[in-house]
């Protein structure tokens, strides 16, 4: 029998932390963030980053693992969530995935295999000089396919794809093995007025948390303000604001923008996926796991 490992998905401020913590302690389970900012260290209120308070004694995984001066690209994702996997399960715990990355999820959920193509500094120099959409033409040009389901305004990730492309001589494989895992796969749904509530809410509490000071931290640490950039949302537009290219308000407006299209385009994703369980709440998540671990 395969093992079972339990997914919650959902896009960013619909509340999948919280409940994936609640469910944690409910069936015993130890959580995988799926996030591809929350494994760099130092990237702790702009990535949402769960705190020691909030999760409530329950083991969490893959925070903190990598330098943000560097690239972590998904298929270390993969090889370190597998590990994850097999250490929590040894210790007779449940696996729970959360997070909002579609790609990180789909790797271990579908068994997908990442080309091991290694980072390129001189034809990412070259690849940064063009403009987002460019990147996206130029990708559409090369693999039709995998243009069709990536995030065409993340450069971190388009820039990814082509440099496999360029450096292989060959399409973004998407080969599927037999998963390895029997997933369930449940999402947190949120009306549209609710979440972008929960987003307006959540943006204004972190920049009080001290969410500006922390990229001033990372640029002292090293970080060039393209690097930042490249992180997009927050970083992003913090970064405009701290180059004087925004005004304080003027970030506010954007960035709560520009999180309403991410969480857009993540449910954009979510909603491809059929295999999705889609709840409101503890009480309807908790019914649907008792009955697969049941099974």
């Amino acid at each position: 029998m395969k093992q079972k490992v339990i997914v919650i998905a959902g896009p960013t401020a619909s509340g999948k932390s919280a409940l994936a913590v609640k469910l944690a302690r409910k069936f015993h389970g130890e959580i995988i963030s799926a996030d591809s900012r929350q494994v760099y260290k130092g990237m702790d209120i702009g990535a949402g980053k769960i705190t020691k308070k909030e999760m409530a004694r329950i083991p969490h995984h893959l925070l903190d693992v990598a330098n943000p001066k560097k690239q972590f690209a998904a298929a270390q994702y993969k090889r370190l969530a597998e590990k994850a996997i097999k250490k929590i399960i040894t210790d007779k715990k449940i696996p729970i995935i959360c997070g909002g990355a579609g790609f990180y999820i789909q790797a271990i959920t579908e068994n997908i295999s990442i080309p091991e193509v290694k980072p390129d500094a001189k034809l990412r120099a070259i690849l940064e000089k063009k403009s987002t959409k460019e990147l996206f033409n130029q990708l559409k040009k090369f693999d039709p396919r995998r243009a069709k389901n990536i995030d065409k305004n993340n450069r971190r990730r388009l820039i990814r794809a082509l440099e496999i492309i360029i450096k292989s001589g060959k399409k973004v494989p998407e080969l599927k093995s037999a998963p390895k895992y029997e997933a369930l796969i449940i999402g947190v749904k949120r009306g549209s007025r609710e979440l972008k509530e929960s987003i307006k809410t959540r943006l204004l509490k972190r920049f009080k948390m001290g969410m500006v000071k922390e990229v001033i931290n990372l640029k002292k640490s090293g970080l060039s303000w393209k690097r930042l950039e490249d992180f997009g949302l927050e970083y992003r537009y913090i970064a405009y604001y701290l180059q004087n290219k925004l005004s304080y308000d003027e970030m506010i407006k954007k960035l709560q923008k520009e999180i309403e299209n991410y969480a857009k385009r993540q449910m954009t994703w979510f909603t491809r996926d059929k295999k999705i369980r889609w709840v409101a709440d503890f009480k309807q998540a908790k019914k649907i796991i008792k009955e697969f671990l049941s099974d």
